[in-house]
């Protein structure tokens, strides 16, 4: 059975108030203008670009130790991670999970529906903000969710492991480096041998609120792309987003053999000695 991840609004009333903390990740002019009751703003879980190498992991591990220490997150406690909805901020509330994750935090959950839900179906929000109950937040490196540019570059020779980009179309078939601007990347392409499924393409919209497909939906997606449960993953995106998106996505439909290369396609390009596949690619769509 697979651990659960996204909590309703009701479902997070039932949990006792002193045990569950709401990490906001918009930006702070957008929490200034309202959120729940209590939340923390961390804009940095969406901003921040990390590399693989030792150095690099080492950089995150400080960077997010500072930042959650200063949130007060303890490890009795349950974070809820929320954005405006799924599908904005390229899945920036997904990216906040699965850090936690990483850096081993056991009690986390993403806010169904997100902001965007809680305001319409009449939950409180305010423009207050509390003051931070600082203390050490502690870390348990969890690495068997995590691919490095090493990880990866093995992983191309390797038939048994399925490299998945998902980032969007005009990324995927070379026209863009990035969702920041066409040049914002050295290189535009693919990493060689991957096989693409567009992040969008595992959730609905409904009324304006995303959520994701159904698991056999996700799971019959996949198998269009030889794509199965017991296969061996590793998604990436371009700054491990939209990849984490599609990680809780793919992990709540039933895939436990889960990778994210985290630095992806902005590590990927920016090395020279990586092979990319540069070859432009015709639009799919009409």
């Amino acid at each position: 059975m697979s651990e659960k991840i996204l909590y309703t609004s009701a479902e997070i009333e039932a949990i006792n108030d002193k045990d569950v903390m709401f990490i906001d990740i918009r930006d702070k002019e957008d929490f200034e203008k309202g959120h729940i009751p209590g939340a923390t703003n961390i804009p940095e879980i969406f901003y921040f670009l990390s590399t693989s190498t030792e150095d690099g992991l080492n950089e995150l591990k400080s960077v997010y130790t500072e930042l959650f220490s200063k949130a007060g997150i303890s490890s009795d406690k349950m974070v809820i991670i929320y954005e405006d909805n799924l599908n904005t901020r390229y899945g920036a509330s997904c990216r906040g999970f699965w850090l936690l994750k990483y850096l081993g935090h056991q009690h986390i959950g993403i806010l169904e529906g997100g902001y965007s839900q809680w305001k319409k179906t009449g939950n409180p929000t305010t423009t207050d903000t509390e003051k931070t109950n600082q203390c050490d937040f502690i870390v348990k490196i969890n690495n068997s969710i995590m691919a490095t540019k090493a990880t990866v570059l093995k992983a191309i020779n390797n038939d048994d492991i399925i490299l998945l980009d998902n980032r969007d179309e005009v990324e995927w078939i070379g026209k863009s480096s990035s969702p920041y601007g066409i040049d914002f990347a050295p290189r535009k392409g693919r990493i060689p041998g991957a096989v693409w499924i567009e992040w969008y393409d595992f959730m609905d919209d409904n009324d304006n609120i995303a959520s994701f497909k159904s698991s056999e939906e996700i799971k019959e997606l996949c198998a269009q792309k030889g794509i199965y449960t017991d296969s061996d993953i590793i998604i990436y995106c371009f700054k491990g987003a939209r990849a984490s998106n599609t990680y809780v996505a793919m992990h709540q439909a039933g895939f436990h053999n889960l990778k994210v290369y985290f630095g992806s396609w902005n590590e990927w390009s920016r090395d020279i000695d990586l092979p990319i596949d540069s070859e432009e690619i015709e639009f799919s769509a009409p």
